[in-house]
């Protein structure tokens, strides 16, 4: 294990989320209280085969401050170098993510045909859960069919916070 994953906790007005980063790119961002921390080092540790190892980067100061733009809503779209390991698919479910406009909701069903798998929801669902990358890669913006509020790994109230902060700033 020749990497390091530096990784560093971030105060956010919702909560305290844990970050990662390696080779001066993000590859975590995930909310410290949810129970998803160790799993999601566990993958990233493996994916990357690297070494974690709590410490400063001078990524942090940068998403410090586009996280801080975010929340007073004078930022809408992050530019910050990301690192995604994954599979083919959960990268190009990412990526639609990424895709999906500030303020505005999609459902599983319309991910899933914005990758041309109209049929592969469940998959994009699962895609969605394994994302590391929290608020940078918008899994909040997705939604039921029916409207409803349905899985996010930070919890569903923090969704909701999430889609109503975007859709109050983006008026």
């Amino acid at each position: 294990m020749n990497k390091i994953i530096i990784t560093q906790i971030v105060k956010t007005p919702i909560a305290e989320m844990l970050a990662g980063v390696i080779e001066n790119t993000i590859c975590l961002l995930e909310f410290a209280d949810t129970g998803r921390i160790d799993w999601q080092l566990s993958n990233l540790q493996k994916g990357f085969k690297a070494e974690i190892k709590q410490g400063n980067d001078p990524l942090f100061p940068k998403l410090n401050d586009q996280l801080s733009a975010y929340f007073n809503g004078s930022l809408k779209n992050f530019d910050l170098p990301l690192s995604t390991h994954g599979t083919a698919f959960q990268r190009t479910s990412w990526k639609a993510l990424r895709e999906i406009p500030y303020g505005e909701t999609r459902s599983y069903i319309e991910q899933a045909s914005a990758i041309g798998k109209p049929r592969a929801f469940r998959a994009v669902a699962s895609a969605n859960r394994n994302n590391r990358i929290s608020i940078i890669i918008p899994c909040h913006r997705v939604i039921a069919k029916n409207g409803k509020l349905a899985g996010y790994g930070g919890g569903l109230d923090r969704k909701a916070f999430l889609i109503s902060h975007e859709k109050r700033f983006n008026e």
